[in-house]
């Protein structure tokens, strides 16, 4: 998959996901920005919300269990500009036994985006020369 960041104006970027999703990003005026599109650092929040429930569904699906609409909230931490922590709140229906709510939680904490958040993946940056 290719993600490629283009400037608008300002800070704001759009942001194009391998040619099928388009977002924009920017920082909030008091950054600097036009606030016209989530910080950076908040499409992560998002990210982790949104893969936790999608996790959690998933591993639900496959033992068969029903969880309804699964509810995720993060609240982002920050020290300056960058996210020091982010806490998580899983809102899970009351038909699940403890043991199950128990799983469903370990669950969450395996999602994709959190083992990145933890540290789990390789970031590697290199100028990019536009072709002749």
């Amino acid at each position: 998959m290719r993600i490629v960041a283009r400037r608008v104006e300002g800070y704001a970027h759009d942001v194009e996901l391998d040619g099928k999703h388009d977002l924009r990003v920017d920082e909030p005026a008091e950054a600097g920005g036009a606030d016209s599109g989530p910080r950076p650092t908040e499409l992560l929040g998002a990210s982790l919300a949104g893969c936790i429930a999608i996790t959690v569904e998933m591993y639900a699906a496959r033992k068969d269990w029903d969880v309804g609409k699964v509810e995720v909230d993060v609240e982002i931490g920050y020290e300056g500009p960058v996210p020091a922590s982010f806490e998580v709140g899983v809102k899970l229906p009351g038909t699940r036994d403890e043991e199950q709510r128990r799983r469903l939680l370990v669950v969450a904490g395996k999602c994709p985006v959190h083992k990145v958040l933890a540290g789990e993946a390789h970031v590697n940056v290199t100028e990019r020369l536009e072709a002749a």
